[in-house]
């Protein structure tokens, strides 16, 4: 899918149509202080093994693209529901 870098939208807080920038959403670190991650520590630590057995098959074909978008205005960021792609990259408009 392509996508230009900047495209007129609406903004939820200007309320109105403003043009934005247009970024994909990063990965972040994760935490190590998130419940989930400290029970994993924990299971995972001393003798025995793994917790979950491991992946079958193949990964998937599409990955999920989130998108953040940047007012031009006002300067706030807002992010839309991500959706499934092949490929994914933008466009010089």
């Amino acid at each position: 899918m392509k996508m230009p870098r900047t495209i007129k939208r609406h903004c939820p807080h200007c309320k109105k149509h403003t043009i934005q920038e247009v970024d994909r959403v990063k990965k972040r670190k994760a935490s190590e202080l998130a419940w989930g991650q400290r029970r994993f520590r924990r299971v995972t630590s001393g003798y025995g093994g793994f917790p979950r057995p491991k992946p079958e098959g193949r990964e998937k074909p599409t990955k999920r693209i989130h998108i953040k978008f940047k007012c031009k205005g006002c300067g706030k960021i807002h992010q839309t529901q991500g959706w499934r792609a092949k490929r994914f990259e933008f466009t010089e408009s």
